[in-house]
């Protein structure tokens, strides 16, 4: 099942999300705001996806156009987050990206551990990975913090180095 499927089937809470909409957290206000008859459940994982964009997107303390373009894209794949809301979150980091990221990943990368399968969160680090690579560089901070988030997740270094052999020629250290 990939994670868009998953995100329509999130089953019923088994578990309260690590963050509750109606927050002061700018990110999850924007999922909960236009996602409104979406479970709390898949708001959380929605918001900890795009948490986690913005996070892998601006590890090397930069934001870029392609980074940006890329976010877009794969807030716009999310099955019942509508443009309004691609919109919305896209708002939110373009304002203030360091902010967003600045509470740290722990609570996302918690609701993702306990609301998807091993297999969803390894398609989510195939998506962080191509976001990484977007602006044609995979940068030491960027593949430093995707390694840890790897392990954070719960998967394997054979998983994580399966995910960035598609963009080899991009890593900063080999340039």
């Amino acid at each position: 099942m990939s994670l868009l499927d998953a995100l329509k089937n999130l089953l019923d809470g088994s578990g309260t999300p690590a963050k509750a909409a109606g927050t002061a957290d700018p990110l999850s206000d924007a999922v909960a705001a236009h996602m409104v008859d979406a479970s709390e459940e898949t708001r959380a994982v929605v918001t900890a996806i795009a948490g986690l964009l913005a996070a892998v997107a601006f590890a090397d303390q930069e934001y870029s156009p392609a980074e940006e373009r890329h976010v877009r894209e794969e807030l716009g794949r999310i099955h019942g987050l509508e443009a309004a809301g691609v919109d919305a979150i896209c708002t939110v980091l373009s304002e203030g990206i360091g902010r967003v990221v600045s509470a740290g990943d722990q609570h996302w990368v918690r609701d993702l551990r306990k609301l998807t399968e091993r297999e969803q969160r390894v398609e989510i680090l195939e998506v962080l990975l191509d976001l990484a690579a977007a602006d044609d560089e995979l940068s030491m901070a960027e593949t430093n913090y995707l390694r840890r988030l790897a392990t954070a997740l719960g998967l394997e270094q054979s998983e994580y180095n399966a995910a960035q052999a598609r963009h080899r020629d991009k890593l900063s250290a080999l340039k």
